[in-house]
């Protein structure tokens, strides 16, 4: 009796720290999954990004390799922390279920009828960052001859701050800047694109609204292909949406803004392994897109896609803030899926 009753002691033992460890588990994978949404999640990883120190790294000193492979470990785990802090938080709700933003002006649409499924100030006019490059990527894709070469000008690269070091005098095919344009989004391939495109960037610029127009986007004006902020150059939501629609229907431009990450060859044969600005490819396993943005004025913004059987969606969040664009977007995108 008494070895019955201890081998019954040792069974409930086993069983209820197994079910803790369940429990655990529970916990640990809600805290990525936005509220709502069943289904597994895709764990956020770090990509450390391949540069020219790498290439001379083997050639080092012991003492000094052993240095470098520290530096980039704490970069890492800095890497893995600020992924971490940028988790979306819990979201409100309005009376009627939708989520509640921060954001200026939101917008969200089916994304094969168009059906406008929920909107706040989706008119207001407002600079549009990056997310204009989607219409630059549009009009470079539907121009087509993407296997022919480009060979990058000075004044392609006059575009600070954010670049991504291709040189005059270089050569690269139209796709592999087009992908790098719409994973990393570096302005001076923007402009590479667009003066190689329409023989200058004004006309370039020409070019784009009048793509808007027929697109029935008519609060927005184009100056530039990368979305810097200059005079007279403005958008909405509305219009916006409109654009990444016809981006999202567009076999190539789908099959880019979906990568994670991407290497890019320079044409001296250094590679860099690019990460996509979209930090919701990676934390939400139904989204599949779209483009990224930020400027002091534009605010955070986030153009984002996301699918499941029968049903498609675009959200596009102008005027955010670094804390609550990605809770905005993500919370937005799961509510529109699961109407």
């Amino acid at each position: 009796m008494i070895w019955r009753n201890r081998i019954w002691f040792l069974c409930a033992l086993v069983l209820s720290s197994a079910l803790s460890a369940w429990a655990q588990d529970v916990v640990d994978s809600d805290i990525v999954r936005p509220s709502g949404v069943n289904g597994p999640v895709r764990k956020a990883k770090a990509v450390t990004q391949k540069s020219s120190d790498d290439d001379t790294e083997s050639a080092a000193p012991k003492a000094k390799k052993s240095k470098s492979s520290h530096a980039r470990s704490h970069r890492a785990r800095a890497k893995s922390k600020e992924d971490q802090d940028t988790i979306p938080a819990p979201t409100e709700f309005t009376p009627d279920g939708i989520p509640k933003t921060s954001a200026a002006s939101v917008i969200v649409v089916d994304a094969n009828s168009g059906r406008i499924l929920y909107e706040k100030n989706a008119d207001q006019v407002r600079p549009p960052a990056s997310t204009q490059k989607l219409l630059t990527a549009l009009v470079v894709a539907e121009t087509g001859f993407l296997d022919r070469p480009v060979t990058v000008q000075s004044v392609d690269t006059m575009c600070d701050p954010v670049k991504l070091g291709i040189k005059s005098g270089e050569t690269y095919q139209r796709m592999d800047l087009l992908r790098a344009l719409l994973v990393k989004s570096p302005n001076d391939v923007a402009r590479c694109l667009a003066r190689d495109n329409a023989g200058s960037i004004e006309a370039f610029a020409q070019m784009m609204n009048r793509r808007a127009l027929q697109l029935g986007a008519v609060h927005s004006h184009f100056v530039n292909p990368n979305g810097l902020p200059v005079p007279g150059q403005y958008s909405s939501a509305r219009d916006l949406s409109l654009i990444a629609r016809a981006a999202y229907a567009n076999p190539t431009i789908r099959s880019i803004v979906c990568l994670p990450q991407l290497v890019f060859r320079y044409a001296n044969g250094r590679t860099r392994e690019l990460e996509n600005t979209n930090k919701l490819l990676r934390r939400l396993p139904y989204c599949n897109g779209m483009k990224t943005g930020y400027t002091d004025a534009a605010g955070k913004c986030l153009i984002a896609s996301g699918t499941r059987p029968g049903k498609d969606v675009i959200v596009v969040v102008l005027g955010d803030s670094s804390s609550k664009v990605w809770r905005d977007a993500s919370a937005l995108l799961s509510w529109g899926l699961l109407l």
